[in-house]
């Protein structure tokens, strides 16, 4: 490591950038744990403070509509500061957010609470991703990003299992305060564990005799462009534009079963809390799955083809749908399983990739923005996903509001068809995008 602080060639080189991904992986689990619990006492908060299913949609949207709304300029300070501090220092603050939770005595301090952390934790994603990337070249990219992403449904997962467990035989405050100290613990170890490497090092050639690598300076000075600018080039690209329009309408889907899962199967099966929460953890278990084979399908398709990523991601969305409306529709709990299963498969394969396909297409400095970017407008989708639901629930019920997101996920998925049409077609170089226009060839 160089004297910044800054990974050089040494140290980016050989295990440590696996390493890296274990380290974030623990952190992207806490990351969503954290969201999560609150959905598996649904029934206990509707109980204890009187609330309406449209109410129970706007503690859940609370955290959406922040995480949306602050996720571009987290991208943005993302791409202008050291993530090695900015990533734990996140985790600390929504652990302890995610504590205080547990203190809540009303419905306004439970919405206030699901906000704040979205603001905590907008600032992962873009910094874990962008970080990964610079460890992870196109070769490994999408397996390192589709095994962190496995994360997502293991803390998904975990986070409604304990939140259930401890629930019930403790009361709905207990699972905030156990994750809100565990995530503050490892937020102090990972403090001592990351190393930053150089901005688009993995992007840059290096033959045997390199001594360095990483953006140079050039990109380095653009790389503290202001946030417009960077928004401009991101939006101003065609295959970036659609893949943010694809996340959108699979983040609506992805938030309808994370919000309202455990709820649906309390309420149409008559499980306990412990059980209902146990038993959703059957969709983000299986996307873990999808994940990883969603991640080797991309890195060898990408190899072959530029929309490679993109196609498999429009596979997963696709083959997904009617899994989705089977989730919703289906009077047996074991083909409602079943079909849980298959759907959280497909979604993981497009997960997966959502974020390779995405920096397959812009310039590695813009990676942070990008992802807050994509986050931002992904969870705006996202945030309206639990009210809609919940307010189609009281009109015609919950297994129709359900079974209808499929039609969501069809829609994207023809979107991303598209998207990987646009990518094959070609997008400005790295090369030549960071040149002026008048000095770019064929100007």
């Amino acid at each position: 490591m160089s004297k910044s602080g800054v990974a050089g060639p040494s140290g980016t080189r050989g295990a440590y950038p696996w390493v890296v991904l274990g380290l974030l992986w623990f952190c992207g689990f806490f990351n969503y744990a954290d969201r999560q619990a609150v959905n598996s006492v649904f029934p206990m908060l509707a109980k204890e403070f009187s609330l309406s299913d449209i109410q129970l949609g706007v503690i859940g949207s609370a955290f959406m509509i922040v995480y949306a709304t602050t996720s571009p300029f987290a991208g943005y300070v993302v791409d202008r500061v050291r993530r090695r501090i900015l990533i734990p220092a996140g985790l600390a603050f929504w652990s302890l957010i995610c504590a205080a939770t547990g203190l809540s005595s009303s419905f306004a301090q439970l919405v206030f609470f699901r906000g704040a952390e979205g603001l905590g934790e907008s600032f992962y994603f873009p910094a874990s991703l962008s970080f990964l990337a610079d460890y992870h070249g196109r070769a490994t990219r999408s397996r390192a990003l589709g095994i962190h992403q496995t994360s997502v449904y293991l803390g998904t997962a975990g986070g409604a299992a304990l939140a259930g467990k401890l629930a019930e035989h403790y009361g709905w405050r207990s699972p905030f305060y156990a994750l809100g100290l565990a995530g503050l613990v490892y937020a102090v170890i990972l403090g001592f564990l990351l190393i930053e490497p150089k901005r688009g090092q993995s992007d840059a050639a290096k033959g045997p005799g390199d001594e360095d690598f990483g953006i140079d300076e050039l990109e380095a000075l653009r790389a503290h462009d202001p946030i417009s600018a960077k928004a401009s080039r991101i939006l101003g690209n065609p295959a970036a534009l659609l893949l943010l329009c694809v996340f959108v309408g699979a983040n609506f889907v992805a938030s309808a079963f994370l919000t309202w899962l455990p709820t649906f199967l309390f309420r149409k099966f008559t499980m306990g809390i412990a059980a209902s929460s146990l038993t959703s953890t059957v969709w983000p278990l299986a996307s873990l799955f999808g994940a990883l084979l969603g991640g080797l399908l991309a890195d060898l398709a990408a190899a072959r083809r530029r929309g490679g990523r993109i196609l498999v991601q429009a596979l997963g969305l696709i083959l997904g749908a009617p899994f989705v409306f089977a989730t919703g529709w289906t009077e047996s709990r074991g083909l409602t399983v079943v079909a849980m299963a298959a759907a959280g498969l497909c979604k993981g394969i497009y997960d997966a990739n959502i974020f390779a396909s995405l920096f397959d297409v812009v310039r590695p400095e813009d990676r942070g923005t990008a992802a807050g970017l994509m986050n931002s407008l992904g969870w705006a989708g996202g945030f309206l996903a639990p009210v809609a639901v919940g307010a189609a629930s009281n009109s015609f019920g919950l297994d129709v509001a359900i079974a209808s997101t499929a039609l969501v996920y069809l829609l994207v998925g023809m979107l991303a068809l598209a998207a990987a049409k646009v990518a094959e077609a070609g997008t400005p170089s790295r090369e030549t995008d960071i040149l002026p226009p008048d000095e770019r060839p064929g100007s």
